[in-house]
């Protein structure tokens, strides 16, 4: 009977976030059934659940590409069109694999401590996988929105996981109210671009759109809504008011996973927008993009100096890497777009590596994110007071880190395509974003210490430790792999 539903190609498309899917719901059956000191094995399950998924991604580069080589195709299609799997789709869903991961490893701790390691937890956080993975594959309408929703209201629930804490309750509903809004805007945009063009494929879009005469109101309101969606959903200005608030509230666990997946997802959102369905009317939304850029950097690194609390300080951080990654969109060439690939890889391991050692300042009488907090930490955890140093230098693109090559690219994409005043503008944000991330150098190495109290490094966040700082100095001094996959990617989404 399945059969006449769905093909081989279909699951095996589909077999990575079937997995997650899978060990999701295992992981709530399995949580009734163990003692408050056993709870660490829904992480372990959970761990497992995304193990499996890669490896039905097969090992990376590959993955599906071996099926497609073996198929003759570059891409392998499935529902009718409405998922399409290429190199851009397996190089998203290896990003948001590793970002699970990782945030799986740093989460224990910090639920034991919190007193809410439940399984629902790693279950949602699976779910909100699957979410991201139907983003970057989607290439139809209504899949795509089912994919953000899955992802977006996983996070709300995340981001408010802390029941008995009001800041956490407070980041949730403000992150809900106004992601609705947000969704809704974006939904009415997609309305318009089926009304125009009669299907909810992007390629059919595309193609309608191009078709229609220059200047037409209805393509401008429609690109105009789903700039605004897509604006909101990577943090970019104006639509950033919540993402400061949201960091902070949030559990330092569910911050450092929001931070890096759905960012990641919501890129790759726009990115298939902008150059699928919106290719032909490129002249219509870059100026609104040039803006947005701009005040988003403006924005994001400004606000960012004031800033006490060092996961608020990241979130302003999180919006101004949203304006220098949007630069690539503005460039719109090879190198532009395959700066965005790299950019989002290495900001994954930079920025959860600084989450990670957050999270191991949180104690039970003391948060642990306040720049206050770091005082004399080289005094106290050499190790931990380095690794933040390595990752706020990436964080900041100072080479030989792999935040550098992402910048780079970026930069070098503006240069090739004339845009120099960018740029420079660019460039001089770098130095702003090294002013606000040495006040936290600051503190760590040249304050006295407020208390004796050591960060409390488990093993899980040990291993995410040293997977972040190896990738992030490997990218930093040896970045031929990422930029040979990056390109391979970039080509996939150009053809």
């Amino acid at each position: 009977m399945l059969n006449e539903y769905f093909s081989s190609v279909d699951l095996l498309v589909l077999k990575p976030a079937i997995l997650l899917t899978l060990f999701a719901i295992g992981v709530l059956l399995t949580d009734l059934m163990l003692e408050p000191e056993q709870k660490y094995l829904n992480a372990v399950m959970a761990l497992a659940g995304v193990g499996f998924a890669a490896y039905s991604l097969g090992p990376w580069p590959l993955g599906l590409q071996h099926q497609m080589g073996m198929a003759g195709a570059d891409a392998l299609e499935a529902f009718r069109g409405a998922v399409i799997v290429d190199s851009f789709g397996i190089y998203f869903m290896w990003l948001f694999l590793i970002a699970a991961a990782l945030s799986i490893l740093i989460s224990i701790r910090y639920l034991e401590i919190e007193g809410e390691h439940r399984g629902e937890y790693y279950a949602i956080m699976l779910l909100a996988t699957v979410g991201m993975m139907i983003l970057a594959i989607g290439m139809d309408l209504i899949t795509l929105f089912m994919g953000l929703e899955l992802m977006v209201i996983s996070i709300y629930i995340l981001t408010g996981y802390l029941r008995r804490d009001r800041r956490s309750n407070e980041a949730a509903l403000k992150y809900l109210l106004l992601g609705a809004f947000s969704s809704g805007i974006l939904l009415y945009g997609m309305s318009l671009l089926y009304g125009l063009s009669g299907s909810t494929d992007l390629r059919i879009i595309a193609s309608s759109i191009s078709q229609r005469p220059a200047g037409d109101p209805l393509v401008l309101i429609a690109v105009i809504t789903i700039c605004g969606g897509l604006f909101f959903k990577i943090g970019a200005v104006p639509f950033h008011q919540w993402l400061p608030d949201a960091y902070e509230g949030a559990p330092h666990c569910v911050t450092a996973f929001m931070s890096v997946g759905p960012k990641a997802a919501a890129f790759a959102l726009l990115i298939r927008m902008f150059l699928v369905p919106l290719a032909s009317v490129r002249d219509v939304w870059l100026p609104l993009v040039i803006g947005v850029a701009i005040a988003t950097m403006t924005i994001g690194n400004l606000a960012a100096i004031t800033q006490s609390n060092v996961k608020r300080m990241l979130g302003y951080s999180a919006i101004s890497h949203a304006g220098y990654m949007l630069l690539g969109i503005v460039s719109g060439n090879e190198n532009g777009l395959k700066g965005i690939m790299i950019y989002l890889m290495v900001y994954a391991f930079m920025n959860l590596g600084a989450m990670a050692v957050i999270v191991a300042m949180r104690r039970k009488d003391i948060i642990g994110d306040e720049i206050d907090d770091f005082a004399g930490l080289v005094y106290k955890s050499p190790t931990a007071a380095v690794l933040m140093l390595i990752f706020l230098l990436s964080l900041a693109g100072i080479p030989p880190t792999a935040g550098f090559i992402g910048k780079y690219f970026i930069f070098l994409s503006l240069i090739e395509t004339g845009h120099y005043g960018l740029a420079v503008v660019a460039v001089l944000y770098v130095a702003v974003s090294l002013y606000y991330y040495f006040q936290i150098v600051t503190s760590m190495f040249t304050r006295e210490a407020t208390d004796n109290v050591v960060p409390a490094l488990s093993p899980g966040i040990r291993l995410a430790l040293g997977v972040s700082l190896a990738m992030t100095l490997f990218i930093g001094l040896y970045p031929n792999p990422i930029i040979e996959v990056a390109g391979n990617t970039v080509a996939s989404i150009l053809r």
